[in-house]
């Protein structure tokens, strides 16, 4: 995207979007030019949110310097994922996924990415819970989302199974009696 936006302007993007809808409705596929009009609606919805959000972010402290400001909108998430969107975003994707994983409401760390791959290695760095399949996949599913936004690179996730726990030895004193009765205390 190196010089692109530079050249684009309004009126011909304006254009060109109304040329392919108008040749969609010519061709008389009634479903793919209400799923083209979705499409153009969505897009429209998604960047203007964004152009919202940064009208927000910059109009809050008008006086902040550039880096300020600039920390601020990538702070956003929403504006963060549209400069990912167009490889705008300043930060390299290690800074990113690191971002992105203190986002995750479990404890995890990066335990490798693969860029060729686009396989992010997690690990486990605390308890999250009873430790069954369904934990694994909320801990996935949390980071997946996380990722989404802000490394897209990221294609695929393998979460390291936590270290076993060792099991609670349990010391009393007085041995358990078969018939759950407890020895009788000398007086």
């Amino acid at each position: 995207m190196s010089g692109a936006h530079n050249t684009v302007n309004a009126e011909a993007a304006g254009r060109l979007v109304e040329e392919v809808l108008d040749r969609l409705a010519a061709s008389g596929d009634r479903a793919a030019c209400d799923a083209a009009e979705e499409l153009v609606r969505g897009l429209m919805e998604f960047y203007g949110a964004g152009l919202a959000r940064v009208v927000e972010l910059v109009g809050r402290d008008p006086e902040a310097s550039a880096g300020d400001a600039l920390g601020a909108l990538l702070g956003d998430q929403l504006v963060a994922s549209l400069l990912v969107l167009h490889e705008l975003h300043p930060d390299d994707p290690h800074t990113r996924i690191a971002r992105a994983l203190d986002g995750v409401p479990h404890p995890v760390e990066n335990a490798g990415f693969d860029p060729e791959s686009g396989v992010l290695r997690l690990r486990l760095t605390g308890s999250s819970g009873c430790g069954c399949g369904g934990t694994q996949e909320a801990v996935e599913q949390a980071a997946t989302d996380a990722l989404a936004a802000l490394a897209p690179e990221v294609t695929e996730i393998e979460l390291a199974a936590p270290a076993k726990e060792p099991a609670l030895l349990q010391i009393s004193t007085a041995p358990h009696r078969a018939g759950g009765r407890s020895p009788a205390k000398a007086p």
